[in-house]
């Protein structure tokens, strides 16, 4: 990620980040100075809040600050959320605080809150199991049992407790949803992340709890005693407000050539500084972009999207697949999983691509990165526009082993970013850019 820094600019960026100066690869100044000054200068960039339009501002400077072209931002409207005041306790057999925060999209209890019995449901599939009405003027809990895994396999399956979790409880005549952290941190930080609004009345008051309090509410639930608990969230929706995406590109020589669309979104939630998720991704693609072509300009232009409202939704993705749906592309690309080191290329190309898909692996080896087997996901931010016109996808699948330990909660912070690891995502990143952007024959659509 080498943005054409002034020297006096690239300094203080190295000497403002407690990364660099606990011993990191120098090399990897460019990206980490993109999430140093992205998270400390703007901070959490919520989708439709003022944050968010003031990290817009800060990445069309940024790009032309670097010299890319055709930078702009494209609008789209959204509806938005904000959280209020968040509060849960155990108040019986035995009273305890409980570190909790609201879902996306939740909807609030009254300004008093709610007290009722805690119901106690080991995994989503039980809850959806109760009977029709027989969680009436209580609160369901859920748990799950996510582990740590390098490919971060567990969360989407997981993860379903969080998405579907309000609906369902909804459904069964709950009062209000908690679930277990969408995590594997043992810590007192809990996970938020977006929920499936229903398609019709008011969202269910929902929130997750840390780890540590899911943990506490297990060996009550195990005694067989009848729990009850007080929640009070009161979020609110503010109508429709705008978002938008940051695009930006390094034009190639042969304007015929589709150019190669790399991915990442700028905005966070609204507890951490939102580092790993995903000022890193913005730092990744940004900096191996300007390496790939800092030889000379490559054949193929290579167009960087700062996604816009991903969290609450995948917004900028959709709208970048709507606006540019007409655009030709060739190649999708996405980086949305921390900043740990690449462990794995996955690729999608059609069969008469093979060979170019087969030089990237062997580039890749060279450095530690095997070629698996598998469909690549592409990524929230790519994934609409790639399934418009059935693109190849390239998938840099990075070690997720740590990443959900912060992911999306108040430890989500610049601190978690290791250089070394961060230069390596580069140097992936910026060697896969190169032979793409010297390609100049045609990369085709996938069946």
């Amino acid at each position: 990620m080498r943005k054409f820094y002034s020297l006096l600019a690239l300094s203080v960026g190295l000497m403002a980040s407690p990364a660099c100066a606990a011993g990191g690869d120098a090399r990897s100044s460019e990206a980490l100075s993109i999430i140093t000054d992205l998270t400390t200068d703007v901070g959490q960039r919520l989708g439709g809040t003022d944050r968010e339009a003031a990290a817009r501002d800060w990445a069309v400077a940024r790009l032309r600050a670097l010299g890319f072209a055709n930078v702009r931002t494209e609008p789209f409207p959204i509806a938005g959320w904000v959280r209020g005041e968040e509060k849960a306790a155990i108040t019986a057999p035995v009273p305890q605080k409980l570190a909790v925060t609201a879902l996306g999209y939740s909807g609030a209890t009254p300004a008093q809150g709610v007290t009722g019995e805690l119901v106690y449901f080991p995994t989503l599939a039980a809850l959806k199991l109760a009977p029709e009405g027989s969680l009436r003027g209580k609160i369901a809990f859920v748990d799950h049992a996510m582990k740590a895994a390098q490919d971060g396999g567990g969360y989407g399956p997981f993860g379903e407790a969080r998405r579907q979790g309000p609906t369902i409880a909804a459904a069964k005549g709950a009062s209000a949803l908690l679930i277990r952290s969408i995590g594997t941190d043992h810590t007192r930080s809990p996970h938020t992340g977006v929920t499936r609004r229903p398609p019709q009345g008011e969202p269910l008051p929902s929130g997750a709890v840390s780890n540590p309090d899911a943990d506490l509410i297990a060996r009550l639930a195990a005694k067989g005693q009848p729990l009850t608990a007080s929640l009070t969230l009161t979020p609110r929706f503010t109508g429709e407000v705008m978002s938008g995406n940051v695009i930006a590109e390094l034009p190639g020589r042969d304007p015929k050539l589709a150019p190669i669309l790399v991915a990442c979104h700028l905005d966070s939630w609204d507890l951490g500084q939102g580092a790993i998720d995903d000022a890193s991704g913005c730092g990744i693609i940004t900096a191996a972009a300007l390496e790939a072509a800092r030889s000379g300009q490559l054949a193929r232009t290579i167009r960087v999207l700062w996604a816009g409202t991903e969290e609450m939704g995948g917004f900028g993705g959709q709208a970048y697949a709507k606006a540019h749906a007409n655009d030709p592309h060739a190649v999708v690309m996405e980086s949305d999983t921390g900043a740990d080191r690449v462990f794995r290329f996955l690729f999608r190309m059609a069969p008469q691509d093979k060979p170019l898909a087969e030089r990237i692996g062997a580039e890749l080896a060279k450095i530690g990165i095997y070629t698996g087997e598998g469909t690549p996901e592409g990524g929230e931010d790519v994934g609409y526009i790639a399934e418009k016109q059935k693109l190849a996808v390239i998938d840099l699948n990075q070690d997720m082993t740590r990443y959900f330990d912060w992911h999306h909660t108040p430890d989500d912070t610049l601190d978690k970013i290791d250089p070394a690891q961060l230069q390596q995502n580069v140097d992936a990143w910026a060697a896969v850019l190169k032979i793409l952007g010297s390609y100049t024959g045609t990369i085709n659509p996938v069946g």
